[in-house]
């Protein structure tokens, strides 16, 4: 019975897969899993009667399991771990929050209209802990083998490139090294190509209205 998982539309293409990092985080779990699913992909602008009923919140990423809907990346990633434990992609509790931070300090920066403000050392700060911990333990956040952990941030660190580099002409440090090569290792896996939107632009209009009305 294939797995059914709703996730976000492209913003002005409702059939192309969107810009939610949270919604390509479960995508790319069931990749690396080896499962087939079947999508529905969402214009969160007009959310379908059916996807209301079935999710009242109107929130995604769901995923159905058991013939009941469930939301929340981090629940659904749990789930999928608990029922479909090979291969194995639970993180080490003490690397469960790596990175964990880089998000919230890119969007921050993002939405930022003051240079001044601290915005992009926090961020960068963020990255430079990240660097030294693949230092450390890389080339992925628990050594050789992909993990959950990274599976989150790969999603969150292709928006941050791909916004930043748009709105800011800002770009990650070449001197954080090992930040690159972890990114770029991510992003070329086969499970992340297939998952990611589209178009660079979707991403771009999806945080758009975002930064224009910070």
């Amino acid at each position: 019975m294939a797995i059914e998982v709703c996730v976000k539309a492209a913003t002005g293409a409702p059939d192309a897969p969107g810009d939610c990092p949270f919604s390509q985080r479960v995508l790319l779990t069931l990749e690396e899993k080896k499962f087939s699913y079947k999508t529905h992909l969402i214009n969160v602008d007009n959310k379908p009667e059916w996807f209301l009923e079935v999710n009242p919140d109107g929130k995604v990423p769901v995923i159905k399991f058991d013939e009941k809907w469930v939301s929340d990346s981090d629940v659904i990633v749990g789930l999928i771990e608990d029922k479909y434990p090979e291969p194995n992609l639970s993180t080490p509790p003490e690397f469960a929050s790596v990175g964990s931070k880089i998000f919230p300090k890119f969007v921050a920066f993002l939405k930022s209209k003051d240079e001044n403000d601290g915005s992009e050392q926090a961020l960068l700060d963020e990255l430079n802990a990240l660097e030294e911990h693949l230092k450390k333990n890389g080339p992925y956040v628990n050594g050789e083998k992909i993990t959950a952990v990274d599976l989150s941030l790969a999603p969150k660190l292709y928006h941050l490139k791909v916004a930043l580099g748009h709105f800011k002409k800002w770009t990650v440090p070449e001197s954080l090294a090992h930040v690159h090569n972890y990114m770029k290792s991510l992003f070329s896996r086969e499970s992340f190509e297939k998952t990611k939107p589209a178009k660079e632009e979707y991403v771009v209009a999806g945080w758009a209205p975002k930064v224009n009305n910070a």
